[in-house]
């Protein structure tokens, strides 16, 4: 089986989950896992999924048709037949045969919205070498106090090497400067 990634964004109306997973379906593929949204009239997201490797062009063209209905699916192959998934456990770098994984950990921050609060967060992130598996935010109507609340949700991979509570206490300062609540703990597994 080969893994694909599809990203895809059109006009929202009914139907459209349909007009993707019906082909993958036809192709003999699976859905494997995905993040859809509405958002502005726009429907977007990304999906993950496996097909057999003889029916990939196929699906390709399949999903490139959907352009005419104003779908339009990008489709990008993930390493080639054979190459270990990504979150797959790799060979430790002391060469023992020892595995190494990716510490899962999650964020949650909510507070007053303001430009700037996913890049500053994801600078810190970025300079420690966090890697960031899923990112969700919205922004609210405050219920009391009038205004908008920002919010956001992440998944997140800290490297073997990485010392988490650097990590955890640069975001909390942060999270004191842009006065906003922040939590941030190891993920349940």
């Amino acid at each position: 089986m080969t893994t694909l990634v599809l990203t895809l964004i059109g006009d929202d109306r009914p139907g459209l989950v349909s007009a993707v997973s019906g082909p993958v379906e036809a192709r003999g593929g699976t859905w494997q896992r995905s993040q859809l949204a509405r958002l502005a009239g726009k429907f977007a997201g990304i999906v993950l999924v496996s097909v057999p490797e003889r029916a990939v062009a196929g699906l390709e063209q399949d999903l490139a048709a959907l352009a005419g209905e104003g779908l339009f699916v990008t489709v990008t192959q993930i390493g080639s037949p054979g190459t270990p998934a990504a979150g797959t456990p790799v060979t430790g770098a002391t060469g023992t045969g020892t595995t190494a994984r990716a510490a899962a950990w999650s964020l949650h921050l909510v507070g007053q919205d303001r430009p700037g609060i996913v890049a500053e967060v994801s600078a810190i992130l970025a300079r420690h070498g966090v890697g960031i598996d899923e990112l969700q935010t919205d922004v609210l109507d405050a219920p009391m106090a009038g205004g908008t609340l920002f919010e956001a949700s992440a998944r997140l991979s800290l490297s073997p090497g990485v010392d988490p509570h650097r990590v955890q206490a640069e975001l909390e300062q942060l999270a004191q400067e842009l006065i906003v609540d922040l939590d941030v703990h190891p993920a349940a597994d």
